[in-house]
């Protein structure tokens, strides 16, 4: 190397984040790269144009990676009817009527966040919206993504009535009349969604930077998009990482995870290995498959191997075990298919039946191609049997976690909990049994589901109490240490993504750092979400300054 750096990171601490968990005081960068690490002896790497960032009380970590998420969808959802942070039923009240008479020209009110908690049974009724906005269809996304709520105009819009059925993978819920209630569950959504009118190209750039603003603010460098292409969910993100890469606005390394559509079988790879070339351009590389297995607890759509318990509401209360959205033997043929033409595949795999027929998926996969470097991962992980619990370690498969919602809080306590009963309750986000059994973690927020903070994730995963709160511990036996978890958030992630030359702190490594305002390792567990990222660096160049 020349004899300057570019970046000197010096006199405070740096987590290295490797294997031994090693700290330095010094890190140097010339271009994209760190050229050394140590300690004061790189002061004489300065010269007349480094710029060097004092550590003094502070931490430099490798930069925090998502596993998990949807920017696009985020940041669309921001600049529109915007729910998220409260569960007061008036403060949505409030918003939607301030919404609607800020945009008198909006042909549908659309956004959502709302909780399921703020709802008898999680399940609000048109009514409400009716009487904010009665001339106006309204179609809001719950915070999951899961349900979303719509006023009598946008049913009417939709076609959805009384004698409309439910589509084999949702429910549209309904009075004791048989009235639809304007409470649509999984792919019951997609019968209003269908008829919303669809986001524009420009909008969904504008979400996208708006969110890269926004996960860079807290620290992450790199994500996993877990919905790109044609869906039903959140809508096509194609196109903005597209533009963004063209305007070289994309200062994140992304990797998409391209929608396998369940109402198609076999026969879609052959468009999906020509999304992944056409797509893969600069920071962006479409080189996974997003495989929803199943739904949400919540709802009771998570696919489980023993029935939900008494009084579920569902309708066919006593044997209802939720949904498995693609065929199991199928799923094994796809991702077979899938894993031979080098795809890595991401599933969605909530209840404990989803996360068994996921890692069936795999093992039919190694049986029949052998080892690859697919690196396949399952998110979310709410139920695991304690069989499949070591199957991960052996099939190589990642378990993506998000940590956030490891904890009581009442969406778990009011409409979960009940319904799974002490035994499965106690099998929900088994992080410590993945680390003990010698399972890759990585970690995701899933955003704008929850926070896309990462510190306010690693909180709960080292205390299983939601940050901020003295509630009681959500099964202690599960807590991981800050180390562990913050490889979750880097090194693991970076596993997950291909970013081999991430994820640590090494000379040779991508330069993607974050400096947290503190030492997270120097205070007491329970102040670990009070920890803030100061700036962020990709490739050696500041994309954050608080």
């Amino acid at each position: 190397m020349s004899k300057h750096a570019d970046l000197l990171f010096a006199g405070g601490a740096v987590h290295l984040g490797n294997a031994a968990r090693s700290r330095a005081s010094s890190v140097a960068v010339q271009g994209e790269r760190i050229v050394a690490v140590g300690h004061d002896e790189l002061r004489e790497l300065v010269g007349p144009r480094t710029e060097v960032v004092d550590l003094a009380g502070r931490l430099l970590v490798p930069g925090f990676q998502d596993a998990h998420v949807h920017p696009v969808g985020a940041g669309i959802e921001l600049g529109q009817c915007d729910l998220t942070g409260t569960v007061d039923p008036e403060e949505y009240r409030r918003r939607i009527a301030a919404y609607a008479a800020a945009h008198p020209d909006r042909p549908w009110i659309t956004g959502g966040g709302w909780s399921m908690e703020s709802f008898p049974g999680g399940a609000p009724d048109r009514t409400f919206l009716d009487a904010i906005v009665p001339d106006r269809p309204v179609y809001l996304a719950n915070r999951d993504h899961h349900g979303a709520w719509a006023n009598s105009r946008a049913l009417e819009l939709a076609g959805i009535d009384a004698g409309t059925p439910d589509p084999v993978d949702g429910r549209i819920e309904r009075d004791a009349g048989g009235v639809p209630t304007g409470m649509l569950q999984e792919g019951a959504m997609h019968l209003v969604a269908a008829v919303v009118p669809e986001t524009t190209r420009e909008e969904k750039l504008a979400g996208l930077l708006r969110a890269q603003e926004v996960l860079h603010s807290v620290g992450i460098t790199a994500w996993q998009d877990a919905l790109v292409g044609a869906n039903p969910v959140m809508g096509d993100a194609a196109t903005a990482y597209a533009d963004a890469v063209a305007q070289d606005a994309l200062t994140a390394r992304v990797v998409g995870a391209l929608w396998w559509s369940r109402d198609r079988g076999g026969e879609q790879i052959d468009d999906l290995l020509a999304a992944r070339e056409q797509l893969t351009r600069g920071r962006f590389r479409a080189t996974s498959i997003k495989i929803m297995q199943d739904g949400i607890a919540e709802n009771h759509t998570a696919a489980m191997i023993s029935p939900y318990g008494p009084g579920c509401g569902c309708r066919d209360a006593g044997d209802h075990r939720g949904l498995s959205f693609v065929d199991p033997q199928a799923l094994k043929e796809y991702v077979v298919a899938l894993d031979a033409h080098d795809f890595q595949v991401h599933f969605h795999a909530l209840g404990d039946r989803a996360v068994r027929e996921a890692l069936d998926a795999i093992e039919a996969a190694r049986e029949k191609n052998g080892p690859s470097d697919g690196r396949h991962h399952l998110a979310h992980l709410q139920v695991v049997h304690p069989e499949d619990v070591a199957r991960f370690r052996r099939l190589g498969a990642s378990a993506n976690i998000q940590a956030l919602w490891a904890a009581h809080e009442p969406q778990m306590d009011e409409l979960t909990i009940p319904f799974l009963g002490p035994e499965r309750s106690a099998w929900q986000y088994p992080f410590g049994s993945l680390l003990r059994s010698g399972a890759t973690l990585a970690a995701g927020s899933d955003w704008p589901v929850s926070s896309p903070d990462p510190m306010l994730a690693i909180h709960v995963a080292v205390n299983r109490v939601e940050p901020g709160t003295d509630n009681p511990v959500f099964y202690a036996e599960e807590r991981i240490d800050l180390g562990s978890a913050l490889a979750a958030y880097t090194s693991g992630t970076a596993y997950v993504n291909h970013l081999d030359d991430t994820g640590t702190i090494a000379v040779g490594n991508l330069a993607d750092l974050a400096v947290l305002d503190r030492d997270p390792f120097d205070g007491p567990a329970a102040d670990i979400w009070d920890t803030h990222v100061e700036q962020t660096f990709v490739g050696g160049q500041r994309v954050f300054a608080r």
